[in-house]
């Protein structure tokens, strides 16, 4: 697991993607984690980057039970989005 001051983190996004549930990206009370790192250029040119504090399924995570205050949940729940579809970059599938 990447080096993190885990004192300081009270929230633990699950399944983060590219972090469009947040306000601020890099919020220091929170972990982000997800199964993936990867990053991919899209249609207009911008990068979409998908860069997670952690890697892991949330099936398997590598944290303690009542490690954190606050757990964000909101994993992929697309069956048939195309394999370069922007959605399912940006969210998984």
């Amino acid at each position: 697991m990447k080096d993190i001051k885990m004192s300081k983190k009270t929230v633990l996004d699950a399944c983060c993607g590219s972090r469009m549930f947040w306000f601020n990206k890099n919020d220091d009370r929170a972990v982000f984690n997800d199964i993936r790192k990867e990053s991919h250029i899209l249609c207009d040119g911008r990068e979409l980057v998908i860069n997670p504090d952690t890697v892991s399924s949330f099936v398997d995570m590598p944290f303690n039970d009542e490690q954190f205050n606050l757990v964000i949940f909101d994993p992929p729940h697309l069956k048939n989005a195309g394999d370069n579809s922007w959605l399912a970059k940006n969210t998984g599938s």
